[in-house]
């Protein structure tokens, strides 16, 4: 079980650049921090599927870093909410596999790119979950440099305001964003103390350990009566020696020899398994 997990966050590495590459447009870095966490949601956690999705009874994820929809896409993919080679269209004229989620690919729960959006939209549906006697979870993937964003910690008082310990937003805590460290940007820190003194439970975890995350979410609600926050400690880059904690990643595309380098490493991790 810990080996087929393993090899399918290596496996979404390799098709997160293959379309990058081919489209040559993307944001690489964050799609490489985020995909195990996406990984273990969408193969461990979450009641949601293609034979589901029309469900009101399903588990709702909404990707609020939504510039990162390159590991979105794949794991949708994956998951059979369409053919994979639909994605060799990302970023191309007509198609629906543009540059953030949109609702017109099967699978994305809500349009997302403007940051600081997802946890609104998040706390609304796990609103009409209490109001509708409903057992779905929310889930939303934030990034750490969207928290500068005012609306976030008006979500935030929300949330614990209306007791939501249905709704767990997780923080892909990379450290970096488009322009500089993030603590150099606008500085959060310390984000658990933060989230806290709003009234929500705060797990921090290892977001590139599948078994840690795993334990980590079937944990939830971490405290009755409160939304849950998971601190990812990710790495922007992860599982690439020269893409790892380098800026200019958060939305470089690779040449041909990087690309190839890129997928030499990935097959050697493979292999590693």
């Amino acid at each position: 079980m810990k080996e087929s997990l393993a090899k399918k966050s290596i496996e979404y590495r390799k098709r997160i650049l293959k379309y990058i590459y081919k489209a040559k447009a993307g944001h690489t870095g964050g799609s490489l921090s985020c995909v195990d966490v996406l990984n273990v949601l969408y193969n461990r956690i979450m009641n949601v599927g293609p034979s589901n999705f029309d469900s009101p009874d399903r588990d709702r994820y909404v990707q609020s870093k939504g510039h990162c929809v390159e590991a979105l896409f794949v794991v949708l993919a994956d998951q059979g909410f369409f053919p994979e080679s639909e994605l060799e269209t990302l970023c191309q004229y007509n198609s629906h596999f543009i540059g953030h989620p949109t609702r017109k690919v099967p699978g994305v729960e809500q349009n997302t790119g403007a940051l600081g959006h997802g946890l609104s939209l998040s706390v609304g549906m796990a609103i009409a979950a209490k109001l509708d006697k409903k057992d779905y979870q929310v889930f939303t993937l934030m990034g750490d440099g969207e928290l500068a964003e005012g609306s976030n910690w008006e979500a935030a008082l929300t949330a614990s305001h209306y007791k939501l310990d249905n709704l767990c937003a997780i923080v892909d805590y990379n450290r970096l964003q488009i322009s500089a460290p993030t603590r150099d940007v606008c500085n959060t820190d310390p984000v658990a103390d933060k989230f806290r003194s709003f009234g929500w439970e705060v797990v921090e975890v290892d977001g590139h350990d599948l078994d840690a995350l795993e334990a980590t979410f079937r944990k939830l609600p971490f405290a009755a009566g409160k939304p849950s926050l998971v601190i990812a400690h990710t790495v922007k880059g992860k599982g690439i020696s020269y893409m790892e904690n380098v800026l200019k990643w958060h939305h470089g595309v690779p040449s041909e020899d990087q690309y190839e380098q890129a997928q030499k490493e990935l097959d050697s991790a493979l292999l590693a398994l």
